[in-house]
Formats: structure tokens, C-alpha cells, sequence
């Protein structure tokens, strides 16, 4: 089974996932950003502070 098979089996089980990022100071969803802002959000590396 590939990966497209599974969502599709499990469609009626997944929940939206709304992501939201720090901007400027205050949180906002990515979903609301623009064409622009989301591929400049896309190309950040995540990282873990020590």
C-alpha cells in the first residue's frame, strides 16, 4: 500500500491541522499567509536550541 492509498482509507478519520508560526511578535496561522510568506516559511530550517 502506498502512501496515497492510506489517505484515502482514512480519510473520514484525519482532522484539519491548523499550524500557526510566530510573526513579528504575535501568532499566526499559515494558512492565512500569502503566496510569498508561505514559501518563505516552507524554506525555514527547524532547529532545536540547547
Amino acid at each position: 500500500m502506498n502512501r496515497e492509498d492510506i489517505l484515502k482509507l482514512l480519510h473520514n478519520k484525519r482532522q484539519k491541522c491548523i499550524v500557526y508560526t510566530r510573526v513579528m511578535g504575535y501568532h499566526r496561522p499559515v494558512e492565512s499567509f500569502n503566496i510569498g510568506k508561505t514559501a518563505e516559511h516552507r524554506e525555514r530550517k527547524q532547529f532545536v536550541e540547547q
